[in-house]
């Protein structure tokens, strides 16, 4: 009898010790469940605070490179420009050394016998020396038919020169002294002009188109002075 009384003690002993390890278990596995869930919830927390740390920094990130690429832009045009302006200058240039090669051309073409016609012109003054030498004939005569075969000769040949060459011979005599085209190698003063003023023509002037090959050599009247 006291046996069995201290086996239902024991049993009772058992049982109460697996009764409080069983709470004592389930207390601690519903302890780490929430331990668990705070857990989370900070890591969520923290993921949220750090999601918007992270926002400002992307933003702050952002600026310097759209900043950059403005600044890449403003370069860009600013090259385009000087590009341009290069570009237009070189144009320029060029189209002035093209006219003024088109100009050169043209000149040479026309002048290309300048030195030729200067020693033709002589020749003309020959014709000229021998025309006032030879002075009247009378009518008919052979002379008379000589002298104006050689009139004739100089005037082709004078025609001849002005319509192809466009050599042409400039007159001098009345016109005011001009030194672009009058050489004066005399001079003498007066009353009767009131500026200077070729008196006699000398050498004839010649020029080639617009350009003189031989100025003509005068004497020049020039205004007496104090009315001597």
């Amino acid at each position: 009898m006291k046996k069995h009384a201290e086996q239902e003690s024991q049993h009772e002993a058992a049982s109460d010790s697996t009764t409080s390890g069983s709470d004592s278990g389930k207390e601690t596995a519903q302890d780490a469940a929430e331990r668990t869930a705070s857990a989370a919830d900070s890591g969520k927390q923290g993921a949220e605070e750090g999601k918007t740390a992270a926002e400002p920094g992307k933003d702050t990130a952002s600026e310097p490179g759209m900043a950059s690429m403005s600044d890449r832009i403003s370069e860009l045009e600013r090259l385009n420009a000087d590009l341009q302006d290069q570009y237009l200058r070189k144009a320029a240039d060029f189209d002035n050394y093209r006219k003024r090669m088109i100009r050169e051309k043209q000149e040479a073409i026309d002048y290309a016998n300048a030195s030729l016609l200067a020693d033709l012109v002589q020749v003309l003054d020959d014709f000229d020396r021998a025309i006032d030498a030879g002075g009247a004939h009378e009518e008919g005569s052979p002379a008379a038919a000589l002298a104006n075969g050689v009139v004739m000769i100089r005037n082709q040949m004078a025609s001849m020169l002005e319509s192809k060459y466009s050599l042409t011979y400039y007159p001098a005599k009345g016109a005011a002294f001009d030194p672009n085209f009058h050489e004066a190698i005399a001079t003498a003063p007066s009353p009767d002009v009131t500026e200077a003023t070729v008196a006699e023509e000398y050498v004839k002037g010649y020029k080639l188109r617009d350009r003189i090959i031989r100025h003509s050599k005068v004497m020049v009247h020039t205004p007496a002075a104090n009315g001597q």
